[in-house]
C-alpha cells in the first residue's frame, strides 16, 4: 500500500521526461528553508504551544539566545512563523506557526516516523 501511495506521489510530483536540474533545485530550496539544526525543532515547539522567545529557548536543549534570534527572523523572513507584538505591560512578542509553514505538516510526521524507525533500525530492534 505504501509502495502504491509513493508511485501515485511521485506521478503527481515529478516530471515526464524527469528533469533532474529542477528536482535538484526543489530539494535544494526546501533544504535551505528546512535545513540546519534549529528550524525543524523552533517548528515543533512553536507547534507544540511555545509562542514566546524565552519558552521557545527553554524547550530546545543546547540552542543559544543568539542562535534563536538568528534562525527566528529567518524564519519570519521565510513566511514559516509571524513574529506578533502583543500591546500589553510589559510589551511581548509572540511567535506562531503560519499556513505555509503548517502545509508541510505531513513532510514533519513522516520525518519523525521515519527517524523513529531509524533508531530502532539501529539499535537491531527492527524487522
Amino acid at each position: 500500500m505504501e509502495i502504491e501511495k509513493t508511485i501515485q506521489v511521485a506521478t503527481e510530483v515529478l516530471s515526464n521526461p524527469r528533469n533532474q536540474k529542477e528536482e535538484v533545485q526543489a530539494l535544494q530550496d526546501t533544504l535551505y528553508v528546512l535545513g540546519g539544526k534549529w528550524k525543524l525543532p523552533i517548528i515543533n515547539s512553536i507547534c507544540n504551544g511555545n509562542k514566546r522567545f524565552r519558552d521557545i529557548e527553554r524547550s530546545i536543549p543546547g540552542i543559544t539566545t543568539r542562535m534563536l534570534s538568528k534562525e527566528l527572523k529567518e524564519m519570519t523572513a521565510n513566511q514559516l512563523i509571524k513574529r506578533t507584538v502583543v500591546d500589553d505591560t510589559p510589551v511581548s512578542i509572540e511567535y506562531t506557526s503560519t499556513e505555509y509553514c503548517q502545509s508541510f505538516g505531513g513532510i514533519i510526521l513522516e520525518m519523525i516516523r521515519w527517524g523513529k524507525s531509524h533508531r530502532q533500525r539501529l539499535k537491531g530492534t527492527a524487522d
